[in-house]
């Protein structure tokens, strides 16, 4: 089992910024890509950013490319989302997954292709 803790999240003005952390513990662990989604109330969850363990590539919604950076720390299996430019629209929860070791590329921009989720933080963003 693998056990995702997510923490950061909170309100903030437009324009502002908020740091985004999700710690992953659990014996079984062995993703290839750690990723955030957000569900805003009465929307689909959709894909945010996502990156590779192992050499760190990344990719993003082209809704906030420019405006979040993801990064991983592996020594502590945390990934981080650093979220600037803060827009009313990406008032959310927001969610930690993790894969189980198979994912493709291809294949990242799904939740149903993520094994593992967090608990999720809410990010409220005023105007």
């Amino acid at each position: 089992q693998v056990q995702l803790v997510e923490s950061g999240g909170g309100l903030v003005q437009a324009g502002g910024s908020l740091r985004l952390s999700c710690a992953a513990s659990g014996r079984d662990f062995n993703s290839r890509f750690m990723a955030w989604f957000r569900q805003a109330p009465g929307k689909e969850r959709e894909f945010v950013a996502a990156i590779m363990r192992r050499g760190g590539t990344t990719y993003y919604a082209d809704s906030v490319k420019g405006r979040f950076t993801i990064s991983r720390d592996n020594a502590k299996v945390t990934v981080f989302l650093q979220m600037d430019s803060l827009k009313v629209g990406d008032t959310a929860t927001y969610f930690c997954a993790v894969d189980n070791g198979r994912m493709i590329v291809s294949s990242l921009w799904a939740g149903r292709n993520y094994d593992y989720w967090g608990q999720g933080t809410q990010v409220t963003v005023s105007s």
